[in-house]
């Protein structure tokens, strides 16, 4: 034992211990953090950051915690955090005369602005950085920084002036020793090169990493270069030696216990055993490399830009999907054909509560899933359609009382998207009816293949699982030529079927939360129909009114602490955007975040069940923002509750009062569904020449639970 440990112990011996010292608390905590970062718990890595600063440490050494929090926040997705972090912890590290602390938050700074397209502000900072890492002889970051200058001037089309930096900055990193942040900086050099169309110079980079790695014997460095060095091989035809390169790779990854590099190699394995036509294989390989994601955490495949975790990661989920998709088209046997739609369609399950994870940056998604089994039998006259949105082709499975159906609409990806943007667009155009054209033509896609097949089955009840853009409409306002979706279906959404505890609860004496905004506050403009809209639900129900100046997010706070509510009512503004941190619910003194919300829900010490239903009475989504669209698709989970009643967009006042006041009056009857309720609402308000047009009643959704 060493004599320092030694002293410790005495010291506890003597009933007494040593209280560290704010300094050594806070580099404790960044070690600590640093140890997360590296296996992509982000989110404890910011929690220990700032519990690090928050111990006062001095003041050189709080330019250093700020300058890691920063980081961290950028590597969890909490952009503005990050900015606001950042750009103080360089003032920090300038005050305290810290240029190696200055140049790593420069650099991150220039980072979160180029992957914004902010390239000037990010050429600044990156020549900043270049600057401070000289000050402090720091080679190895100033090198770093001058391959992502080289790699911004190459985003803003300044290739020329990127290539011409890059045999400097070669130079410069081999007169290092070998470490890992040589064969790093190496690496990126030389995937640079391959970026700007030079694969001889990339591939020999890319060997000098692997040399570098190999003599720091550094299993993570050797498997990075080996991978990306397998992939510029496969760009370039050499698919044996990608292969080859690529299991190598492997090999390494899980020697260094590095999940994030094995995840994508074993993805690149699988591409290449795809394109040889060995199915089987690339289906194995597929499903390896989806289970090691999967025991990451989500937060590892975030990125500065956000809303890039269904680009980066996305296409893992629906290239094995589709390979699982075609084998199903190419057996016999009816039974292990359906056992690989099955698989299909929970390889896409696996994604969305990971888009979803990623989005709210918690463990809601996991915490749900371990209170319920989901979904394993529809009722009756039931149906679940599961579309799954691939590059070439829309994939429709559809889960009926009997079992599941596989129906394909010869549409890609692009051109569906185009037909969403347009519809979505038009639909929040209440004077015209330029909408009917999409909707007519999403409903051949979407509907059409199946419709045969639910009316065969005398179908009442259609649950649909949104993916992508899908998300940002309402399909109850899809048109077959005679009349809308909704006249023929009842509709619900979810994020997903195993997000999804199908139990009813009984309605009978159902405690009511109604919280509400008429007149303008926060630069929001009045919603004097509020007060008829709560008024409706207080009649049927009774229960306590939060209005106007009572609707305060303390006084939510102390009646959702006392009062196990079943209903919880919000009629206010509120925004849905591609930040978790930006969405909120209007109050009337301050905003409501969703984290606030997950809390004020879980508060009551009497609640044995979660909220039966939440609604959101005048939210909104900007049109074509799928993020957004996420965050209001899983609001439900989110929240606590078992289901949501929300909205697209914001409706005409004086219709929303009467369909949300229609909804409740049929919620009355304890045989009527919560989607049917919904469907007799939205039918009324379409029966009403004031009404008719799809603006007025389709944006309402019923998320979740939809017995």
């Amino acid at each position: 034992m060493k004599v320092g440990a030694w002293a410790f112990c005495l010291l506890l011996a003597a009933g007494g211990a040593a209280a560290a010292s704010p300094d050594e608390e806070a580099r404790d905590l960044m070690r600590a953090a640093q140890s997360d970062l590296a296996i992509g718990r982000n989110p404890d890595a910011v929690q220990k950051l700032e519990r690090a600063l928050a111990a006062s440490p001095s003041a050189p050494l709080a330019a250093e915690v700020q300058a890691s929090l920063g980081s961290a926040y950028l590597a969890s997705g909490r952009i503005a955090d990050a900015e606001r972090t950042l750009t103080a912890a360089t003032e920090r590290a300038r005050q305290a005369n810290r240029p190696q602390t200055l140049a790593a938050a420069l650099n991150d700074l220039g980072n979160l602005r180029a992957a914004q397209g902010r390239f000037a502000e990010a050429q600044s900072n990156y020549r900043e950085a270049i600057d401070a890492a000289g000050a402090a002889g720091s080679k190895a970051l100033a090198a770093r920084a001058s391959t992502n200058l080289a790699r911004a001037l190459a985003d803003e089309g300044r290739r020329a002036e990127a290539s011409g930096m890059l045999p400097k900055i070669a130079a410069e990193l081999r007169t290092l020793p070998a470490s890992r942040d040589k064969a790093y900086g190496l690496v990126s050099v030389g995937r640079l090169y391959a970026r700007l169309g030079d694969g001889t110079r990339s591939a020999g980079l890319l060997r000098e990493a692997l040399e570098t790695a190999d003599t720091a014997n550094d299993a993570r460095a050797r498997s990075t270069a080996l991978g990306y060095l397998a992939e510029l091989y496969d760009r370039g035809g050499r698919s044996a030696d990608a292969l080859q390169l690529t299991q190598r790779a492997i090999v390494s990854a899980e020697e260094a216990d590095a999940p994030e590099l094995l995840y994508r190699w074993q993805w690149h394995k699988a591409r290449l055993l795809k394109a040889q036509g060995t199915r089987d294989e690339a289906i194995l390989a597929y499903q390896h490399a989806v289970r090691t994601f999967s025991t990451v955490r989500a937060d590892l495949a975030a990125s500065p830009g956000r809303g890039a975790f269904r680009e980066s990661v996305g296409p893992l989920f629906a290239e094995l999907a589709d390979v699982l998709l075609d084998q199903s088209g190419r057996l016999a046997d009816a039974k292990v054909a359906a056992s690989y739609l099955t698989d299909a369609r929970n390889t896409m399950e696996l994604f969305k509560g990971a888009e979803l994870q990623d989005y709210f940056q918690d463990d809601c998604v996991a915490a749900l899933r371990a209170r319920t089994t989901g979904i394993d039998q529809l009722a009756p006259q039931t149906a679940a359609l599961y579309p799954i949105i691939l590059k070439d082709r829309l994939e429709l499975l559809l889960t009926l009382p009997d079992g599941m159906k596989r129906f394909t609409t010869a549409v890609d990806a692009d051109t569906l998207t185009r037909e969403i943007r347009s519809f979505r667009v038009l639909l929040e155009k209440r004077t015209t009816a330029e909408y009917y054209p999409h909707a007519r033509k999403l409903y051949d896609w979407i509907i059409g293949p199946l419709a045969a097949e639910l009316d065969r089955q005398q179908i009442s009840t259609l649950v649909i699982v949104p993916d992508g853009a899908l998300r940002t409409i309402p399909l109850s306002a899809l048109h077959d030529g005679q009349q809308f979706l909704v006249a023929r279906y009842a509709i619900a959404t979810t994020p997903g079927l195993t997000l999804t505890d199908p139990r009813p609860l009984p309605r009978e004496n159902a405690r009511v939360l109604l919280n509400g905004l008429t007149s303008g506050v926060q630069g929001f403009a009045p919603l004097p129909y509020v007060g008829q809209e709560l008024d409706a639900i207080h009649t049927l129900y009774g229960g306590r009114v939060l209005r106007d100046g009572d609707f305060t997010v303390s006084n939510m706070e102390k009646d959702l602490a006392e009062t196990p509510y079943s209903i919880v009512h919000i009629a206010s503004h509120g925004q849905f955007a591609a930040e978790v941190d930006k969405t909120f619910l209007l109050t009337y003194e301050d905003r409501l975040s969703m984290s606030k919300l997950e809390q004020f829900l879980g508060l009551s010490k009497f609640r044995t069940q979660p909220v039966e239903l939440l609604t959101l009475s005048a939210c909104e989504t900007a049109a074509g923002d799928d993020r957004a669209a996420l965050g209001l698709a899983g609001v439900a989970i989110k929240a606590g509750a078992r289901s949501a009643l929300a909205t697209l967009w914001t409706v005409n006042d004086p219709a929303s009062a009467i369909v949300v006041s229609d909804f409740y009056r049929a919620l009355r009857d304890p045989a009527i569904s919560k989607a049917k309720a919904l469907q007799q609402a939205q039918l009324g308000a379409l029966k009403d020449p004031r009404y008719r047009h799809p603006n007025y009643w389709s944006a309402f959704l019923l998320i979740g639970n939809w017995l």
